[in-house]
């Protein structure tokens, strides 16, 4: 069988993840990605609505949605429930989100029931200042509290270029210009970290963490300030990708867990 996936995954460019053997033959397997985003910065300020004219959400849905396994949806603040009411979160395999300005505003019951679908085998992908969110701080535990100061260069390196993360990634991505994130990050101990930053300051910073919460796999990556066109960089966006297919759960039915009583 692991034969036939790899000509199958050669023959379509499709990452094995995506593809399941039915016993009939290769099918893929089409990944529901939610993308999230406040969209507040773009729609009151002129400086970031240069550079992301359509939202950050917009930004992400498009490169996400050249991949051929790839189904995608956006969702935003403003709408009911934030857009992530519980039908939309049973049909999603990962939900990335980007928040920063309205962290306090987000619903105490949306960020419950985002936990309870990560913890259920949804995957998850907080992007830059989401570490700070409800949700975030509900699975993770701690704080989340770090240094920040705009406007340096830095340099993200790769630490395990063998993690499926990395796939395809350069031992380090060049930034201009992206606001410095520094530690100490107050998180708990990753299951690995796959990207750590130096910015042009000195401080340097666990960039890019994954953690297994429940059934759910999450990744925390650090790079994608509002103000520079961050998710417009290949290396970037492939990182993004890559995270999709990491964090996708392997059984498409969510597990609640709970304590069984063995009789």
């Amino acid at each position: 069988m692991y034969e036939k996936i790899c000509a199958f995954s050669k023959r379509t460019g499709l990452n094995n993840y995506s593809i399941l053997d039915t016993g009939k033959g290769m099918e893929i397997r089409m990944i529901k990605v939610t993308v999230w985003n406040e969209y507040k910065h773009e729609r009151e300020l002129d400086t970031i609505r240069a550079v992301y004219p359509e939202g950050i959400h917009h930004c992400i849905a498009e490169f996400l949605g050249k991949q051929n396994d790839l189904q995608i949806r956006t969702a935003t603040f403003d709408m009911p429930e934030h857009g992530l009411t519980d039908e939309v979160l049973r049909d999603t395999d990962v939900l990335i989100i980007w928040s920063h300005a309205l962290q306090d505003e987000f619903s105490d019951e949306v960020a419950e029931r985002v936990q309870q679908h990560v913890l259920a085998g949804m995957g998850l992908i907080a992007l830059h200042s989401a570490h700070f969110s409800k949700t975030m701080k509900k699975l993770l535990g701690t704080s989340m509290t770090l240094k920040w100061k705009h406007g340096e260069q830095e340099k993200l390196w790769c630490l395990m270029p063998t993690h499926p993360i990395a796939s395809g990634i350069p031992e380090m991505i060049e930034l201009p210009e992206e606001e410095m994130y520094g530690e100490y990050f107050d998180i708990p101990k990753p299951d690995d970290i796959i990207f750590a930053g130096w910015f042009s300051g000195g401080q340097v910073f666990r960039s890019g963490c994954t953690f297994t919460r429940g059934m759910g796999k999450i990744f925390y990556f650090q790079p994608g300030h509002e103000e520079y066109p961050i998710y417009y960089i290949p290396e970037i966006q492939q990182i993004i990708i890559n995270a999709v297919h990491f964090c996708a759960p392997a059984a498409k039915t969510r597990k609640t867990l709970s304590c069984q009583e063995i009789m």
